[in-house]
């Protein structure tokens, strides 16, 4: 069970390496690791509570994620947790890197 949660971890800060990469300069160093875990676990919750997951593949094999779904729930999830008020805008680069990310492991 530890060994599982390491390798998540170790998940986590790839993601997260990878979209401070993807963001523009000036958000680079605007959140902390902490936010960036916390923005990745409300990624994950929205996936699992918008049945995201069990949605059928289009013929392509493709699934439509309406990113500024995504964004709306970080948003609003922050600001109900008192985690701050966070810029949808800003938000929506950490979303397009996380997604960004997942897309570069399916293709390797």
């Amino acid at each position: 069970m530890s060994d599982e949660f390491l390798k998540d971890d170790i998940d986590d800060e790839k993601t997260i390496e990878f979209i401070k990469n993807y963001l523009p300069q000036d958000l680079k160093e605007k959140f902390s690791d902490d936010e960036f875990y916390y923005f990745l676990d409300l990624i994950d919750e929205y996936y699992v509570e918008s049945g995201i997951l069990d949605a059928q593949p289009d013929a392509d094999g493709c699934v439509e994620i309406d990113l500024e779904k995504i964004v709306d729930y970080i948003v609003k999830e922050a600001k109900k947790d008192d985690m701050g008020n966070y810029d949808p805008e800003e938000i929506l680069f950490v979303v397009q890197g996380e997604m960004e990310y997942t897309e570069s492991l399916m293709n390797e």
